[in-house]
């Protein structure tokens, strides 16, 4: 009997065997933008991995903004700057770059958790589909240094300021208030986002870590494993030397961008121990390289990072100048070597 695409994710995710690898392929506002139709046909082409688009889905115009809207304050009092449509752009204001302006701050209310939230956990529970939460993209480590700013925040972590600690502590308690709810009612999946490294090195060496994040995301995580969940976090660039932290901080499935931190250094650190949802290049390859480049990424990546009981997944994010060419070959890829390690021993 075939597997659900629920009890395929979590057989993958738990190395108890699959029946395909995993891959979602996400496409930016900005190369939707960019590539309009030609970007649709490839979508179409590839019902494995876009189940259900549909031509005139997606309204390429949806993704321009005026110059007011360039501009955005989120609900923690970061101000934001975007350039690019699509994008989300960078901190050019953050509301706590003076210590003095703390007292006088307040973080929002977490949303509440209501009826029609519960309602639509126990359909997807009915239907077979994934019962999941979602944090925001930097939730904690990257919310940190948006209040305080990225070089204040780093001398607060190497002075080991008393006042961070209290910054920490408001942060997990809007979290944990906000998924106490969820957890609670039992998770398949708490998918978290920490940006945690830099090109070369974490932003945080395990030291550091271990000081300030670790605690909080074994408060938040440790929930959900207990309910039989799987815990994932996004945590773009390199973070090889503080993958066991990351581990003991509860992740079950660790996101490694794969050249930043090294397929080989994936299949010795992290392959058998942690599911690995493969972050597949957005930096020469998919956008730069050839369509057999492409190919032969994520053959290699199958074939050093895959096993038959699973525990390899793939995660492609598509941004410009990526050409339809490249994403018409990673997609015809992924469909390709799906199934590569079923039967297989």
């Amino acid at each position: 009997m075939a597997l659900s695409i629920r009890q395929n994710f979590l057989r993958n995710a738990w190395m108890q065997g699959h029946e395909w690898i995993p891959a979602n392929v996400v496409i930016s506002g900005a190369t939707w933008a960019q590539l309009r139709e030609e970007l649709e046909a490839v979508c179409l082409r590839h019902p494995l991995l876009f189940p259900g688009f549909r031509k005139g889905q997606v309204d390429f115009n949806s993704f321009a903004r005026t110059e007011e809207q360039k501009t955005t304050t989120d609900a923690w009092g970061v101000k934001w700057q975007s350039e690019l449509d699509g994008l989300i752009g960078l901190v050019v204001d953050s509301p706590l770059a003076d210590w003095d302006r703390f007292e006088t701050w307040r973080a929002p209310e977490p949303p509440r958790f209501t009826p029609a939230d519960r309602f639509r956990l126990e359909e997807a529970r009915r239907n077979g589909d994934m019962v999941s939460f979602s944090t925001e993209h930097g939730f904690l480590l990257m919310r940190l240094y948006y209040l305080r700013g990225y070089e204040n925040f780093m001398v607060d972590v190497a002075s080991d300021e008393p006042m961070l600690d209290k910054l920490v502590s408001v942060v997990a308690g809007y979290w944990e208030r906000a998924m106490k709810p969820y957890a609670e009612f039992g998770l398949d999946l708490l998918d978290a986002a920490d940006d945690q490294g830099t090109q070369t090195a974490s932003m945080l060496g395990p030291k550091y870590f271990r000081r300030w994040l670790m605690p909080t995301y074994k408060r938040l995580f440790l929930p959900v494993r207990k309910g039989g969940g799987h815990v994932f976090m996004h945590t773009d660039g390199y973070i090889m030397d503080i993958m066991d932290e990351l581990i003991e901080s509860g992740l079950s499935i660790v996101n490694p961008q794969d050249l930043v931190n090294g397929i080989d250094n994936l299949a010795r650190t992290a392959k058998g121990r942690v599911c690995i949802r493969c972050d597949v290049d957005r930096q020469s390859v998919l956008p730069f390289g050839t369509p057999a480049e492409v190919r032969g990424l994520i053959r290699e990546e199958v074939m050093k990072l895959g096993s038959p009981a699973g525990g390899l997944e793939f995660v492609a994010g598509i941004y410009p100048p990526t050409p339809a060419r490249n994403i018409e070959a990673l997609c015809s890829a992924l469909e390709e070597f799906r199934t590569y390690w079923v039967g297989r021993t």
